[in-house]
């Protein structure tokens, strides 16, 4: 697991380390705190914080293309920023205007409020006088903001959003909540945001996304330890390539050979939903699983033999619907000779005993779809208490309701839903979505980046095979379980990244998204 005192090996540096971190409201407050008390003085931070915010305004959006930016400035701290990019901004030659609607600022942002002024940078009131501005600041509001966005701020805000012009947010977009990226009636939508110092948790919520737009880390240099003092070891972090990557792709040894690579079962299909087997299959096949089994009704066996050649295809007894009704491996084969089991896409519920088969095996055990269904049916936290062996469950928002009705609306802050779901039932916890989140009882990771390419069926079976596959090879190599969870779900992400370049959003299909998948592993 990352820790800021152990990088990873050679190529880790501060900056890595940094971008993996995510912090809440109050933690940052304390951070910031620590570096205040250590003699930083506040001015000399904000002239930092600013300066490198205007730098990257310059950079992306040039004078020659944007002559005229207005500026938004609140009361606190972030409208001091905010008045500092103003200031070089127009040092720089861009003609700037200051909309500030507070008439009480923090001592130090009325010095900055007052030397703005001072160099004959109007500052109004109301927002119509920025009108003909190319690009806007949004200084209103930092991290920390609770309460919704109070008049004449609210419509401000709201009269921002109906302009097409770019908004760069500083920090946050005013208006969101730091921790649950919930909008707090009304929030600024942002073209960019760039968050100061840390991740703030916010913004990696689904639910703040629509106004977040393009985010990057404006790294300030804050010392690690005053982080370690805060954190002491991280709970929530980022997945970034570097950290995906460090395990991937698994290591072989030049004379190792296919039983050495790990031994995935999959147990899924039906005569309803045949492709949720090839797609489990197909992305299994990507992992690079040195034997695949699958486990399918009878009826569907050549069709699962013709897409997959290499597999060993067992073809299993059926109920009236097409579903399997009995597991039935070959000969001196039990369900110990596998390195992991993964269950459920296109299964439907009436295989439910073969769940409860699988449910009482000593093998590492992956459940989606209807694997997810049934483990539902039969009482998640019960069933999964008695079991003795790690098991990681892969559901999107409305199967994480069925399985955990009585925890955290994952909906309203998804970050809290997967660690108390992850708690309660002692399993990992991979929560899909545009920020999808995976948690253990000690750790969250938030996979930051995704496309809405992915929002089609059969890529969370695709998910469900790469991941079986990784978890297979991974037990003989003692690589955490959590770990080999989050580089599947980065791994599965990026290839959708990569396969909407090329294909737009709308060309990615679930067997498309298979093919890419190693083209992943070539960029990296």
């Amino acid at each position: 697991m990352f820790n800021l005192e152990s990088p990873l090996p050679n190529t880790t540096t501060r900056h890595e380390q940094i971008s993996r971190v995510v912090v809440t409201a109050q933690q940052m407050r304390d951070i910031e705190a620590r570096i205040f008390a250590g003699g930083m003085p506040v001015a000399a931070l904000m002239e930092k914080v600013a300066g490198l915010i205007a730098r990257r305004i310059i950079e992306l959006y040039p004078r020659s293309h944007f002559p005229c930016i207005g500026i938004l400035v609140g009361p606190g701290h972030n409208g001091g920023d905010a008045l500092v990019v103003a200031r070089e901004l127009h040092f720089q030659g861009y003609d700037i205007v200051v909309c500030c609607p507070f008439s009480k600022l923090k001592d130090l942002t009325a010095q900055n409020a007052q030397y703005v002024k001072s160099l004959g940078i109007p500052v109004y009131e109301a927002l119509e006088p920025l009108a003909k501005c190319a690009v806007f600041v949004d200084g209103l509001f930092g991290f920390g903001l609770e309460r919704s966005l109070a008049s004449p701020v609210d419509r401000i805000v709201d009269q921002l959003n109906e302009w097409s012009q770019p908004v760069v947010s500083i920090d946050l977009p005013s208006g969101i909540h730091t921790d649950t990226g919930e909008v707090l009636e009304t929030a600024v939508q942002a073209t960019q945001t760039f968050c100061l110092g840390l991740w703030k948790i916010g913004l990696l919520q689904d639910q703040a996304l629509d106004y977040v737009g393009q985010a990057e880390l404006i790294d300030f240099d804050i010392p690690i330890a005053d982080i370690q003092a805060v954190l002491e070891s991280p709970k929530i972090q980022r997945i970034t390539p570097q950290s995906a990557i460090a395990t991937l792709p698994l290591k072989r040894s030049p004379v190792t050979h296919k039983y050495k690579q790990g031994h995935l079962l999959l147990i899924c299909g039906s005569r309803r939903y045949t492709g949720g087997a090839i797609l489990t299959g197909l992305g299994a096949r990507a992992s690079g699983v040195g034997m695949l089994s699958i486990a399918v009704p009878e009826s569907i066996k050549p069709l699962l033999s013709a897409q997959l050649p290499e597999a060993l295809i067992v073809g299993c007894p059926e109920t009236a619907s097409g579903a399997i009704a009995q597991l039935q491996l070959p000969e001196k084969t039990d369900l110990r000779s596998f390195d992991a089991i993964a269950c459920g896409p296109g299964l439907t519920v009436d295989a439910k005993p073969i769940l409860q088969e699988v449910m009482n095996s000593d093998r590492p055990l992956i459940l989606d779809a209807d694997g997810l269904n049934i483990l539902a049916q039969m009482g998640t936290i019960p069933t999964l208490q008695r079991r003795q062996a790690p098991t990681v469950l892969t559901p999107h928002a409305g199967e994480f309701k069925r399985l955990f009705p009585d925890t955290v609306d994952p909906t309203s802050d998804r970050i809290a839903a997967v660690r108390a779901a992850a708690a309660q039932s002692g399993a990992v916890v991979l929560l899909k979505g545009a920020r999808t989140a995976i948690a253990d009882i000690d750790y969250v990771w938030i996979n930051p980046e995704s496309t809405p390419a992915l929002a089609r069926g059969g890529s969370g079976d695709v998910l469900t095979g790469l991941l079986g596959g990784l978890i297979a090879q991974a037990t003989t190599k003692h690589i955490p379980l959590l770990e080999i969870v989050a580089s599947a779900a980065w791994w599965h992400s990026q290839a959708g990244i990569l396969a909407a370049r090329d294909r737009t959003e709308m060309g990615v299909d679930a067997f498309t998204l298979t093919q890419y998948l190693i083209s992943v592993m070539r960029s990296n």
